[in-house]
């Protein structure tokens, strides 16, 4: 009897092979955005043959130190992180990714995260209308108000 393996990562759901070949064909580099129970973390990958190397990484637990109440998971957090990675990406020299969400679908705070990293300067094939709006992302629908326009100079001042 003929038995074949299923590759493990794929087997625990963890990559999409056939993405990730198409996503590795562009030769970009490339953001991941995971959102977790408390948490977002932004990366910017740079896809090599020994692996894929972390150009930048934000994770919203630095909005803590810049005054932020609430969650750091709603969409304003997701913004704001992904806005801080872009940044930091900027200054490594990275000018232009796409986005790879791997086995995760697409939700709006992972485009949340991504208009975060266009609105830094980089540049992202995405459609306008794909991306949250301006009342989402200050946070109007949220009872906890937090001044995104301070803790975004504040990133702009601290990574140059």
């Amino acid at each position: 009897m003929a038995y074949s393996t299923i590759l493990r990562r794929l087997r625990e759901e963890k990559t999409n092979y056939k993405k990730r070949k198409l996503m590795l064909m562009s030769r970009r580099d490339f953001v991941t955005v995971q959102i977790s129970n408390e948490n977002t973390l932004v990366q910017i990958h740079k896809p090599e043959f020994t692996g894929d190397k972390v150009i930048a990484s934000a994770h919203s637990r630095f909005l803590i130190s810049k005054g932020w109440k609430g969650s750091r998971k709603n969409v304003p957090a997701a913004y704001l992180t992904g806005y801080y990675a872009g940044k930091k990406a900027l200054s490594k020299g990275a000018k232009d990714v796409i986005l790879y969400s791997g086995t995760r679908k697409y939700t709006q705070r992972m485009a949340a995260a991504l208009r975060g990293i266009i609105d830094a300067g980089l540049e992202v094939p995405a459609d306008k209308e794909a991306l949250p709006n301006d009342a989402r992302i200050n946070g109007e629908h949220l009872k906890v108000k937090n001044d995104i326009a301070k803790i975004k100079s504040s990133i702009d001042g601290e990574v140059k």
